[in-house]
C-alpha cells in the first residue's frame, strides 16, 4: 500500500470515483486531489517551501494525471514538473489517466521519464491490481 497519492482531474465525479476505488482496493493511505495542473504544482510548491530542512518531506509516491483540464492541462503540468525546479520529486511516478487513448498521446507520454503507464478512464480495482504488480 502506498502512503500518499495525488489525483489530478477537473471532473469532481471522476475524483470521487477515483477516491472510492483506491480506498476499496486498499491502494493508498491518503488521497490528495487537485482540479488542474496548476493546483497540483501549487501543492508541490507548498511542500517545498513550508517544510524545514530537518523535517521529513512527505509527498505523494504516485500521481494519477488527466490530460485535458482547464487552467493547466496534464501536458503542461508534466513539462513543468519535469524541470530542475521539481527535481526533488523525480522519484514520483505518474500514471496518465485519459478518456481517450490517442496513439500520439501514448508516444508523447513515453518521453517523460516519470510516466510509467497510460491508462483509460475510469480507474478500476483491476487497474490498481495491475499497478501494484508493476510497482
Amino acid at each position: 500500500m502506498l502512503d500518499q497519492i495525488l489525483c489530478v482531474d477537473d471532473d469532481p465525479i471522476t475524483l470521487m470515483l477515483c477516491k472510492k476505488v483506491i480506498i476499496k482496493a486498499s491502494f493508498s493511505n491518503e488521497i490528495i486531489t487537485a482540479q488542474n495542473g496548476e493546483e497540483a504544482l501549487l501543492y508541490f510548491n507548498k511542500i517545498k517551501y513550508t517544510n524545514s530542512e530537518n523535517e521529513s518531506r512527505k509527498h505523494p509516491q504516485l500521481i494519477f494525471l488527466d490530460l485535458n483540464m482547464p487552467v493547466m492541462g496534464g501536458w503542461e503540468f508534466l513539462d513543468i514538473f519535469n524541470t530542475y525546479d521539481y527535481s526533488e520529486f523525480n522519484s514520483i511516478k505518474v500514471i496518465v489517466l485519459s478518456s481517450t487513448i490517442d496513439p500520439e498521446d501514448l508516444e508523447k507520454a513515453k518521453s517523460y521519464p516519470m510516466v510509467i503507464d497510460f491508462l483509460s478512464k475510469p480507474i478500476t480495482t483491476s487497474i490498481l491490481e495491475h499497478l501494484k504488480n508493476k510497482m
